[in-house]
């Protein structure tokens, strides 16, 4: 699937991305091929595949996981102890989304 470079800008500008020439080019091909290898994807026939709850590796049941243990926090004043800026028992970091 082709991207126009009018698609592409718009999608960088909704990113907040400036993208050079060069980049919208490159990403133009790069998205394209990702989508064409979705359109691929999508064409597949999965009625008959069962919906899986966890993707396991090769090992199967022999696949170590990470126990889940239940542990307690540390609590906000010891996560806010080393932060630059906080208030209102939140971190406080400079804004990032400005539109020009």
């Amino acid at each position: 699937m082709k991207l126009t470079e009018q698609e592409v800008r718009y999608v960088a500008a909704l990113a907040n991305l400036n993208l050079s020439d060069e980049e919208v080019a490159k990403m133009c091909e790069d998205l394209g091929e990702v989508l064409t290898h979705m359109e691929k994807l999508n064409a597949l026939d999965t009625a008959g595949v069962e919906p899986m709850a966890q993707v396991l590796s090769e090992a199967g049941e022999t696949a170590t996981l990470a126990e889940d243990i239940d542990r307690p926090g540390i609590g906000n004043e010891a996560a806010l102890a080393n932060a630059p800026l906080s208030g209102a028992g939140f971190f406080k970091v400079p804004k990032v989304i400005e539109r020009s």
